[in-house]
């Protein structure tokens, strides 16, 4: 999409002039790496989008955009070394290729810095894009420690797997949105209306990202397949497939997620049952749901319509993501 494009220079021109210079360099040439390693850079051009779409003068969010790509990089860092990851965006990840004590000091690097773009904000705006940059990093880790505690945790409701994947994904999504609407003077309805569709873009990305983790190309995907299985983690295809299993497939169910394991069989097991079950359907049509929920959400926005369609564009090209 040309607009992502357009947005994708600005933010890749940015990267290249505050890249990593200082020293010790064992220190910032693992942070350069994982910046480099583009990915799509979603969060930080929807800091731009929003201050867009409010008439904000974007040189002035570049910064704060910037911030949310290296707080963004830093939770994959570390969520990388939490899962042993292997790879990341089709690469070695951080703590492969640099050991573990820099992967970690690396990521507390990018989380300090991120903190300094705000700086050039002026107070009252200082204040409020920090307030919800930092209520956003500690919702994270408490998403992260659901995500953790669902692994050895026997009954997941779907309510709770809601609320870790709101956490763990929607709200850096949400927040992204607002922090622009705020560089841009948007009334507080309209910040969170675009906060709340964010929060459903991400939602939706999340779990496209758990149906991809199983059903997607490995290739195109850039990270294990099965890794969820093999780790135990219960997402949204574990709990569709418990739900509308047979007895006996919830108990090998329960059995492969009582071990974690590279075991093959493990996977070739559950893939069984999650396509017997019908839960790549099923997902997918959970994607679609939260999809319109946000587009619910952008049309109470008090802008003409017009100029909402590069959002919907936004949020069709993540729903449309190689499988």
């Amino acid at each position: 999409m040309e607009f992502l494009d357009q947005y994708q220079e600005v933010i890749s021109k940015a990267i290249t002039k505050y890249s990593f210079k200082d020293k010790p360099q064992e220190l910032y040439e693992p942070m350069n790496y994982i910046i480099s390693n583009a990915g799509k850079r979603l969060r930080p051009i929807m800091v731009l989008m929003s201050c867009d779409l409010f008439g904000g003068e974007i040189g002035k969010a570049v910064k704060p955009a910037l911030a949310i790509e290296y707080f963004h990089n830093f939770t994959l860092i570390h969520d990388d070394i939490m899962d042993e990851a292997p790879l990341r965006r089709n690469v070695p990840t951080i703590h492969t290729v640099y050991g573990l004590n820099t992967g970690i000091l690396s990521g507390d690097g990018l989380l300090l810095k991120a903190y300094k773009f705000f700086e050039d904000l002026e107070p009252n705006l200082y204040k409020a894009c920090v307030r919800v940059f930092t209520h956003t990093g500690l919702l994270l880790c408490e998403g992260q420690q659901y995500d953790i505690n669902f692994e050895t945790q026997d009954n997941v409701t779907y309510e709770e797997y809601i609320r870790m994947i709101t956490y763990k994904t929607g709200v850096l999504s949400a927040s992204s949105f607002e922090i622009g609407a705020l560089i841009a003077g948007a009334n507080f309805r309209d910040a969170k209306n675009i906060f709340n569709f964010g929060k459903h873009i991400g939602i939706a990305f999340q779990i496209m990202d758990d149906y991809l983790d199983v059903f997607g190309n490995q290739k195109d995907f850039g990270k294990k397949h099965a890794g969820d299985i093999y780790e135990n983690k219960k997402t949204v295809l574990y709990l569709l497939a418990m739900e509308h299993s047979t007895p006996d497939e919830r108990k090998e169910l329960e059995f492969w997620y009582s071990k974690k394991t590279d075991n093959v069989d493990k996977v070739y097991g559950v893939e069984k049952i999650f396509r017997r079950t019908k839960v790549d359907e099923k997902t997918l049509r959970l994607v679609e749901k939260h999809n319109q929920i946000a587009h619910d959400y952008l049309m109470k926005i008090d802008i003409p319509d017009e100029k909402k369609k590069p959002f919907i564009e936004l949020a069709n090209y993540l729903l449309r993501r190689e499988s």
